[in-house]
Order: structure tokens, then C-alpha cells, then sequence
């Protein structure tokens, strides 16, 4: 019967155990292990080296001349590789080096570019490369560490992490407000002025839901943007009505610069199930840069839309 290859550095391990005790006992209640089981370990190595390393007798264990030279340079050996495992562990633990981060516009400006300067703070080692744009980015081909989406990942190998519910939020400045008609029920929107975010040549509808019942309204655009940026800048010059992130218009609707339309409904120009997804590639371990870095986000992130101080701010 063909024997297993001797596991070296848990034979060595044994050994060396078995030489400073002097019994393979005392080394087996050192690893949980039988008596047996250790000579057996010893023995393996022995075979692998072809040479032996224990004198062997009833009473005692000694160590051969062979096995005085073998435990000194196995004591070196086992030394060295305790010292890179802890080297490893410490790199593996250092925030620092470069985090390359991409994100959706929005979320970006209004959460991540405000979370950044307490976090440079607390990881002073660890530079954040933050790139903002709204194509769906592949993580492992454009070389980012994360991706922040508004719905979950399709792709294999990735690992998502929702770190809130979006929720879209209908809203106009005060001057608008003013001198436009009243704004009661989602059909009165088809006499405003509509800002809509530009998604396809094809018409616009918004969705609204009340409780359990949901309604679906074609939306005369007056202005469209693929950038939620200009659609806020439009929105504050009392342009016209929008359809933002939650996210993105709090800060404004806390001061009074903008006031929320039909606020007992939910509304989408999409899907309501969509949030922002934290998206990094399926590792066995997650870089501490990475996790630090969503650890902070996820929570400081509300402090952010409510104005609230950063944590370590």
C-alpha cells in the first residue's frame, strides 16, 4: 500500500516537540495528539530524509548525531516561517497602499467625497483613487478593489453588500413652487415642468406606489440630463420639478432650499428594489484596506444625508 507524502512541516513541528520534551507524549498534549500518532508523523520524516533522528528505547528518546543537526536547523526553519506568517498577517492588516474605487456620480459627490477627508484622516497611509462615472465598470479587467452600484452585481465571482435601499425622492425649489400649478396627485405632474434623467430615446415614465397599489404616468419632460449633477443645479434655479436620490437631495431639503412633492407615495423611474451595492471581487480574504474602507462608509454614510458629524471627523 502506497503511503501518503509526509506533511514536512508538521512532521517537523513533532519532531522538534518530541526532542524538547522528550517523549512523544508530551509533544502529542502539546498538539492534541496521540502518542501514535506523533511516533508516526516522526517516523514518515525519517523515511522522507532517509536518515534517523531519534534513538529509540524502552525507557527514553534520544536524538541521533543526524538529529542533533536536523533539530537545529528544523528550530531555525520553523522560526523563519512563523516569522512570515507573522509579516503576512501584519501586511494584511496594514491600511495602506492604494484603494482604487469606482462609483456612481451622485453617490460619489454626495456621499463618498464628503465621507473622504475624515477617513484620510484615520488612514493617512492608505490613498483612495476615486473615480466617478455612470458605466457599469468590471472590476477585475479595469483594475478596481470596489464598485459602488445601485442594483446588485449579475456577474460570478463577485461579492455584494447592500448598504442601503435607495429611495427616489420628488422634489422642487420653493420658488418654483410659487407659480406653478398645485401638485396633488401624480396625474397634476403632466402640468409641470419636468427635469428627468435621460435613460434611453424612448418616453419617460415614472412609477408610484401607494401601499399596495401602483400606478404608471408618462412624463412630458421639459429638460433631460444623464447627470444627476445638472438635474440638482436645474432643480435649485427653480426650473422645474426632479426625481432624486434620497441621498443627494437631503442636505438640501434640511436647509428649505428644496421642499418634497407627494411625500406619503414612493416613486421610481425604475425599480424599487434598487439600492447601493458595495461590489468586490470573491476573495478568501477581504485586504484591510477594503474592509476598512466599507466599514467607514457604511457607517458614516447616514451621518452624511443627515448632516450629522463623521466619525473621526
Amino acid at each position: 500500500m502506497k503511503r501518503c507524502p509526509v506533511d514536512k512541516l508538521r512532521a517537523m513541528e513533532l519532531f522538534v516537540a518530541t526532542a524538547e520534551t522528550g517523549s512523544f507524549s508530551g509533544a502529542g498534549r502539546l498538539y492534541g495528539l496521540s502518542p501514535a500518532s506523533v511516533s508516526r508523523h516522526v517516523n514518515d520524516l525519517e523515511a522522507a530524509l532517509g536518515v534517523a533522528l531519534l534513538h529509540r528505547s524502552t525507557r527514553a528518546l534520544g536524538l541521533t548525531e543526524g538529529g542533533e543537526t536536523y533539530l537545529r536547523d528544523a528550530r531555525d526553519i520553523l522560526a523563519s516561517v512563523k516569522a512570515a506568517d507573522t509579516a503576512a498577517s501584519a501586511r494584511l492588516d496594514h491600511v495602506g497602499g492604494v484603494l482604487r474605487v469606482h462609483s456612481r456620480t451622485m453617490f460619489g459627490v454626495s456621499v463618498l467625497a464628503k465621507l473622504q477627508p475624515a477617513f484620510q484622516r484615520l488612514y493617512p497611509d492608505l490613498v483612495v483613487d476615486l473615480h466617478l462615472s455612470e458605466r457599469q465598470v468590471r472590476l477585475r479587467e479595469d483594475g478596481f478593489d470596489l464598485d459602488f452600484r445601485i442594483a446588485p452585481p449579475q456577474e460570478s465571482g463577485l461579492i455584494r453588500r447592500r448598504l442601503f435601499e435607495s429611495r427616489r425622492i420628488l422634489v422642487a425649489a420653493p420658488a418654483y413652487l410659487d407659480s406653478a400649478p398645485p401638485l396633488v396627485t401624480p396625474s397634476d405632474i403632466a402640468q409641470h415642468a419636468c427635469l428627468t434623467y435621460w435613460l434611453s430615446h424612448e418616453q419617460v415614465y415614472w412609477r408610484f406606489r401607494d401601499g399596495q397599489q401602483e400606478e404608471e404616468i408618462h412624463i412630458p419632460t421639459a429638460f433631460s440630463s444623464n447627470n444627476g449633477l445638472v438635474l440638482l443645479e436645474m432643480v435649485r434655479n427653480g426650473r422645474g420639478l426632479a426625481l432624486l436620490d434620497e441621498y443627494t437631495v437631503a442636505e438640501d431639503i434640511a436647509k428649505g432650499d428644496l421642499v418634497e412633492l407627494l411625500p406619503h407615495l414612493r416613486i421610481t423611474n425604475a425599480t424599487f428594489e434598487e439600492g447601493i451595492f458595495a461590489t468586490y471581487l470573491q476573495t478568501p480574504f477581504v485586504p484591510a484596506k477594503l474592509r476598512h474602507y466599507l466599514d467607514f462608509v457604511s457607517a458614516n454614510w447616514a451621518r452624511v444625508r443627515g448632516g450629522g458629524r463623521v466619525q473621526g471627523g
